[in-house]
């Protein structure tokens, strides 16, 4: 014979503690590649396409694409690895917002450099880095908690990035239009070139500005424009005009080299008259060893700045 248990007193179900919502949206680790692998396969895909069917209508997409994959692809590994805990809000802003303003003032300030020289790749330099920085600035005005070397290596990459991605545009776009219609080899060639190089160009001078203006940010949000601060503006400045000039050194030495004594008007001028096979040889070689050279400075320059801050080392 069974009994039944005895009756137990209701307990109230309590329940246990909320788990806080995570600081970041869960992306996956790897987003940067399947956006990289599968953005070159669109823009190859565009390319192809617009080349068979000569529909003009397709430029803008092939533009688009071939000028931001890149740009977007280092912003995502950037986030990722380094700057999940600064937001999206706060990269998609230096992206959109400090790469727009920075285009537009730079070209407001460079309308008035025309002829090229030493002074002028200077110059230059100086105008875009400074329309960067201020973009930043502007950028992160609301934003008085984002301060120190990581998030000024992050933002300052993402408003580069920005820029470099609206250049390419633009310059992928004036390389298409010609005066005998749309010269659709030329686009493809350009985007290929500025993205090959766009990681060794604007994201990483810009980085380092933004790494070292960051650091010296005041807790209640001000910026503090310090000697450390102009000189790093000054250094990326420099790195920009000899990345800009690497065309025209390059002719300069093949012209030394040469004895043709007109270096420095070929210099302005921007190309060699009649140049022999060794000319052509020589300038290929001047021209790429420069820009490795100057993209190996600023990798290095920036990896000095990432070991300085511990919280680099301490992001997921």
């Amino acid at each position: 014979m069974t009994h039944s248990p005895p009756p137990r007193r209701p307990q109230a179900r309590i329940p246990g503690p909320l788990q806080p919502p995570p600081p970041y949206p869960r992306i996956r680790t790897g987003l940067w590649k399947r956006c990289l692998g599968g953005g070159l396969a669109l823009w190859g895909l565009t390319a192809a396409v617009t080349y068979a069917t000569k529909n003009t209508t397709l430029l803008p997409t092939l533009i688009l694409l071939g000028s931001f994959l890149v740009p977007v692809a280092f912003v995502l590994w950037a986030y990722e690895r380094h700057g999940r805990d600064l937001g999206v809000s706060a990269i998609l802003g230096c992206f959109l917002t400090g790469g727009t303003l920075g285009v537009l003032g730079a070209s407001v300030m460079e309308s008035y450099l025309v002829r090229p020289s030493w002074g002028m790749f200077v110059a230059v330099g100086l105008i875009e880095e400074t329309a960067k920085l201020g973009a930043l600035v502007f950028a992160l005005r609301r934003m008085p908690g984002i301060r120190g070397m990581r998030a000024g290596l992050v933002l300052g990459a993402a408003v580069g990035f920005g820029f470099a991605a609206l250049e390419s545009a633009g310059y992928a776009f004036d390389a298409a239009v010609s005066t005998e219609g749309i010269d659709l080899r030329a686009l493809i060639e350009t985007e290929i070139l500025r993205g090959v190089l766009a990681p060794f160009g604007h994201g990483l001078w810009t980085a380092v500005a933004g790494g070292v203006l960051l650091s010296f940010r005041r807790p209640n949000g001000r910026f503090r424009l310090t000697t450390q601060v102009l000189a790093a503006c000054l250094g990326v400045t420099l790195l920009h005009a000899l990345w800009d000039s690497t065309h025209g050194i390059a002719i300069w030495l093949v012209a030394r080299l040469a004895g043709t004594g007109l270096d420095r008007q070929l210099f302005a001028e921007g190309y060699i008259p009649r140049p022999g096979a060794a000319q052509e040889h020589l300038f290929t070689v001047f021209s790429v060893g420069l820009l490795v050279l100057v993209s190996l400075l600023g990798v290095a320059w920036v990896q000095s700045l990432a070991r300085r801050g511990p919280s680099w080392r301490n992001t997921p």
